[in-house]
Order: C-alpha cells, then sequence, then structure tokens
C-alpha cells in the first residue's frame, strides 16, 4: 500500500519505540475529547496497536485499522481484546471500512496523515469525514520534519487540514501549536482535533 513503505522492514524496532510511550502521555492534550461512557472508536494507521489497547481498556469497542500486516499480527498478539477488530485496510480510501456504512464517536489518525500526497489528502478526507457520528470527534496528529530512509512522507500543514476537514463538516476545537520531537531530532508533531456538530448534506 503508497504510504507504508519501510514499516514492515522495521516491525519489531517500531514496537518497542511506540510501545514505550504511554497513551495517556502522547494523549494527554486531547483525553478531554474522549467520551467516557463505552463508545465506538476508530483507529485508522493502529500501527503496534498502542492506542487501541487503550481505548478497550476504557470499554471503548475500537476498530484498528492497519494495512502493514507485519504490524497488524504483532498488535493482535500483543493486545489481544474482545473489543478490538483488526481490520486490513488503508488511506485514501478506506474501500474495506467506508463500505459498510459505520460510524464512529472518536477517530483517531496518528502520524498518519503525512504519508498522503495532496491528492491523495483531498480524496482521504471525505471518506475519514463520512466515518465520523454527529457530535463525534476527529484527531489527528500531524508530523513535520525529515524523512527516515525508506518511508515515503509528504509535507502538510495544520492550515490545509482544517481547510479540508471543515468542507466536510467538521470544525476545528483544538489547534495546538507545532511541538519538537523529545526522540528524533528536527521533528515537531502538531495535534488537531475536529468535532462533528451535523451530518454534512450530500
Amino acid at each position: 500500500m503508497s504510504g507504508t513503505e519501510g514499516y514492515a522492514e522495521e516491525a519489531e524496532a517500531l514496537v518497542k519505540r511506540y510501545e514505550s510511550l504511554a497513551f495517556a502521555d502522547v494523549h494527554r492534550r486531547v483525553l478531554h475529547l474522549i467520551p467516557t461512557a463505552p463508545c465506538r472508536v476508530l483507529d485508522i494507521g493502529s500501527g503496534t496497536g498502542r492506542d487501541a489497547a487503550a481505548f478497550a481498556a476504557m470499554g471503548h469497542r475500537v476498530v484498528a485499522v492497519e494495512p502493514t500486516a507485519e504490524l497488524r499480527t504483532r498488535a493482535m498478539a500483543l493486545h489481544p481484546s474482545s473489543l478490538i477488530e483488526w481490520l486490513d485496510d488503508s488511506l485514501p480510501d478506506l474501500a474495506r471500512l467506508v463500505t459498510r456504512g459505520d460510524k464512529f464517536d472518536v477517530v483517531m489518525l496518528t502520524a498518519v496523515w503525512m504519508h498522503l500526497d495532496e491528492q491523495q489528502r483531498q480524496r482521504a478526507m471525505p471518506n475519514v469525514a463520512s466515518l465520523v457520528q454527529r457530535d463525534g470527534v476527529m484527531i489527528m496528529w500531524l508530523r513535520y520534519g525529515p524523512v527516515p530512509k525508506g518511508r515515503r512522507m509528504f509535507a502538510v500543514s495544520a492550515d490545509e487540514t482544517v481547510r479540508l476537514a471543515g468542507s466536510e463538516g467538521l470544525r476545528v476545537v483544538v489547534k495546538g501549536e507545532a511541538r519538537a520531537s523529545t526522540r528524533q531530532v528536527g521533528v515537531s508533531w502538531t495535534r488537531l482535533a475536529f468535532s462533528k456538530a451535523e451530518e454534512t448534506p450530500r
């Protein structure tokens, strides 16, 4: 799948890296947006399953989408849970998921968006937005900085992302400043969160 280059080869190292970061630390500035009552969560680009497992531990039902088999199989072994459905699907089309007609209260995309080029981002946003339930939220982390060897990444911006989301009825509710990574030199991150107040007319 376009955008997954390099992940299969580094799966073992990535498991160690991602699993060493606590969900609460990574997402502490948006945790107030996560419902306390059990709800439906979609984790796009779920990687090693760290976030999916954290949501399941809160009692939420999770669909964890990960196109890289080497990561998905490790995630399933690391985080077995009856509350998590593991799905092989990918952006920009999310073809398997979109055809199911599911809606989610929380849609999470952590370190995913930069794998899409401009045209793919334009294709992806309507598909992602269609999966957000009315009164639901979409949470994203945008990555800036040098591209690791063997990976496929593109420059993204918060302003473009807000504009694309706005055209699909998603209103920005959190727009953090870019923050430098404590683990990767030259890399910084911006967190964005959106709410869907009502269904967008089609």
